[in-house]
């Protein structure tokens, strides 16, 4: 019998508390609960977004890899079918040279952003093209023509060794071969369609998948020589995406088809083994018509496209990564909403807020990263106020006491035992964007009415700065200091916000929005890196990571809610309290790197 000594070379130790900062493996013994525990990291596979495009288009080709992309040709009015190439570095894309030709829902693939091939297509007014291109890093070049002029096939391999598979109108079964100089007809699919996908890593392997014709979730297999059926996708669609190679493949967003409310447009993704489709996660951004780039199923990008409406979002894939995970921590002792929040996961500082409305809590609770301790109340009882600054330095202002009555701008300090009265802000004012510390923080937004309005704090009194470029309140922020700040989501009536801001310590500058429009979520972090969870109404459970360029959805909550409490950092928070329906005490804890500590049974 092994014995886990001899299996890992250690023996499992004893301590009284979980160790403060366990290794991924480790196990021990925690003698307090007599539990056997284990550091282990949660692995997943999600898209995050990206740069986008410059030029919102649908039907291009694309080619290279996920940090090194080529998009081209499409489909973008009010010119329609377009030349435009753009290059992708794994964060913004740049305008290069043109196709010679322009036109759309032509095939593209390659291995790089600097070697990749355009065949067939759409070219106006309303002629499939049997046109080639080669690009070489600089320019495109025409070189010989397929042999039968076609749109919407299936295409995989690299610059210099590619498949072009069937293709329409009106539908074919044909396929062609490129051997770097010239294509040669092969052997016919058994299956013929059109807007259907491939993937594959040169001419003698790869697939086909989806498409018209009703076979739209058949699959087949290239061998060099021979077509063969394979199982079928899980989604019947067309106008979608693929990439990969043969063995390991990815179908992505399209158009439903038999079965699926045909017509509707999905953003399911699924993934190729070598032998059976599985359905992963979704894309952020629902839409047809999007193209993609790699001859990787764990490291794609995914770009353009309809939702109806021309989009130019970008998506990133990325397989078996670390991912963010929740665990249960403790309650609150007063279940409550609207409150405020400062401090760290393991030492956080929950103040003020509403429970049972329309009654408003003064009521201070401590987090040592298992139980909250009741500490000295607020002097004014009250919800919706900002808050800023650590567990024994705080600071909260703002907020209102009355249902539906006036904000108010009375601001307290807290000491780490008691709360005082200092000077009040500039312009009374609830439900606003606040952060940084007890001595340098920020109030930016809120209301009633919204308002654009900012104020610092010097650790002394407030100042009125630059307004916000939109006014709103229920919004959320997070700062380090006065001068470096995160403003984002809210609502104007009638609905709720998407819209980020940056504050530079002199100017605020719009940025990219959030994924999900909403109000009233909890936020912890800095301006460089913040987590939002939560927000509605209706209350959701979503979660959103910034990382001073993009948000990206992350885990969610277990819990939906709204107008909770949050501290601590993108990638090691807090979130407590809020509204589900009815006031909740429920705290949850955010591991970002994935790394969490469990029983083993």
């Amino acid at each position: 019998m092994t014995e886990y000594k001899g299996t890992k070379g250690g023996a499992v130790q004893n301590f009284e508390e979980d160790p403060g900062n366990p290794y991924v493996g480790q196990v021990w013994y925690n003698e307090t609960t007599g539990n056997l525990r284990v550091r282990q990291t949660t692995l997943t596979s999600a898209w995050a977004s990206g740069g986008n495009l410059n030029t919102a288009r649908k039907r291009t080709g694309g080619a290279g890899t996920q940090t090194a992309a080529l998009a081209f040709g499409g489909f973008s009015p009010p010119s329609d079918v377009v030349a435009i190439t753009e290059s992708y570095n794994g964060s913004s894309w740049t305008e290069v040279n043109d196709l010679q030709t322009a036109r759309s829902q032509g095939g593209g693939t390659g291995a790089t952003n600097t070697a990749a091939i355009y065949f067939g297509g759409f070219i106006q007014p309303g002629a499939n093209s049997a046109l080639t291109e080669l690009w070489n890093g600089t320019n495109w070049t025409e070189v010989n023509d397929l042999n039968t002029a076609r749109r919407n096939m299936g295409p995989f391999g690299t610059s210099t060794s590619a498949i072009s598979a069937t293709g329409g109108p009106p539908v074919i079964g044909n396929v062609e071969s490129w051997n770097g100089t010239n294509w040669t007809e092969v052997a016919d699919t058994n299956l013929s369609r059109n807007q259907l996908a491939g993937a594959g890593a040169d001419n003698t392997s790869g697939l086909i998948f989806g498409g018209t014709q009703g076979n739209s979730a058949d699959t087949e297999a290239w061998n060099g020589t021979a077509w063969a059926e394979v199982n079928d996708m899980n989604t019947a669609r067309d106008n979608f995406t693929g990439t990969g190679i043969q063995t390991a493949a990815l179908a992505i967003g399209g158009r439903l088809g038999p079965g699926g409310s045909p017509g509707a447009f999905t953003n399911k993704t699924e993934l190729w083994n070598g032998y059976i489709w599985s359905e992963t996660s979704d894309l952020n951004i629902t839409r047809q018509d999007a193209r993609s780039s790699s001859l990787s199923s764990t490291a794609a990008v995914a770009f353009g496209g309809g939702t109806p409406a021309l989009t130019s979002a970008t998506e990133e894939w990325n397989a078996d990564f670390a991912y963010g995970v929740w665990a249960t921590g403790g309650n609150m002792n007063q279940a409550r909403g609207q409150l405020a929040g400062a401090g760290t996961q393991t030492a956080a500082l929950g103040f003020g807020g509403y429970f049972a409305y329309p009654a408003f809590s003064a009521l201070t609770e401590s987090y040592n990263g298992t139980a909250w301790a009741e500490l000295n109340d607020m002097n004014t009882a009250r919800f919706g106020l900002g808050g800023a600054g650590t567990q024994t330095a705080a600071l909260g202002f703002g907020g209102a006491n009355l249902p539906g009555g006036p904000p108010k701008n009375e601001t307290e300090l807290w000491n780490g035992t008691n709360w005082t009265e200092v000077n009040n802000l500039t312009t009374p004012k609830r439900q606003m964007a606040s952060g940084g510390t007890s001595t340098s923080a920020i109030a930016a937004g809120g209301g009633p009415p919204a308002t654009a309005t900012t104020e610092t704090w010097n650790g002394s009194s407030w100042t009125e700065v630059a307004d916000l470029n939109t006014a709103r309140d229920a919004l959320r922020g997070v700062a380090a200091n006065n001068t470096a700040a995160l403003a984002f989501g809210g609502q104007l009536p009638p609905g709720s916000l998407a819209n980020t801001e940056s504050w530079n310590g002199s100017a605020w500058t719009e940025v990219n929005d959030l994924n999900t429009a909403r109000r009233n979520m909890s936020a912890a972090g800095i301006y460089t890196a913040a987590l939002s969870a939560g927000g509605g109404p209706p209350a959701v459970a979503n979660v959103e990571s910034w990382n001073g360029t993009n948000w990206t959805n992350e885990n969610s909550i277990s819990t939906a809610r709204l107008g909770a409490g949050g501290a601590g950092t993108q990638t090691s928070a807090v979130v407590f309290g809020g509204n589900t329906g009815s006031d909740t005490a429920a705290t949850e804890e955010w591991y970002g790197d994935g790394t969490l500590s469990e029983n083993i049974d």
